[in-house]
């Protein structure tokens, strides 16, 4: 079996630290969407005001995957009230989302940096991060997979990144 490189998700401590350095609201839109939804970067600059689905309080996201790799893979992902609060004030006044792929990327550096977080962060580290708090809230594994848009349930599995410490811990809590 080849190696699968896991991301470490960030702890609860470090998610607060991040979410709190937010100064501006291009940042608190970028860093606590993908906190709270679990979006690809991709997925996040492709949101459009159609795709907000206000009375549900989802978001319809085109993702990775469908026939012959175009984006065409259709999902809902609930939306948390803080996000629910930031994409109603942003799309009141916009169709699209703001900022570029490449941008975004930046920005969680710049927010994680500044919130002290020494090790790198990145948009998709925000993903597992996702994936690993909803899974510690009672989440199922098969709901998790469902937001991600994932196709296997192997694949969402890679996201919780079980070490020895974590396997011990969890044993001697439960048992």
């Amino acid at each position: 079996m080849t190696y699968q490189f896991v991301r470490e998700p960030l702890t609860a401590d470090e998610a607060d630290r991040l979410a709190n350095a937010c100064d501006k609201p291009n940042e608190r839109l970028v860093v606590w969407t993908l906190l709270d939804t679990g979006h690809r970067v991709g997925e996040l600059c492709d949101l459009a005001s159609k795709d907000v689905l206000w009375q549900q309080r989802q978001l319809r996201i085109r993702g990775k995957g469908g026939p012959y790799g175009k984006r065409s893979k259709l999902r809902v992902v609930p939306m948390s009230p803080r996000v629910r609060r930031l994409l109603e004030a942003y799309f009141a006044l916009e169709q699209q989302f703001p900022l570029g792929k490449r941008r975004a990327q930046d920005l969680v550096k710049e927010v994680a940096n500044r919130a002290g977080i020494a090790r790198e962060v990145t948009p998709h580290v925000l993903r597992h991060t996702f994936a690993a708090m909803a899974l510690q809230k009672g989440i199922s594994l098969t709901t998790v997979q469902k937001i991600l848009g994932h196709d296997r349930l192997h694949t969402t599995a890679i996201y919780l990144n079980f070490t020895d410490v974590h396997i011990q811990e969890e044993f001697e809590r439960k048992w």
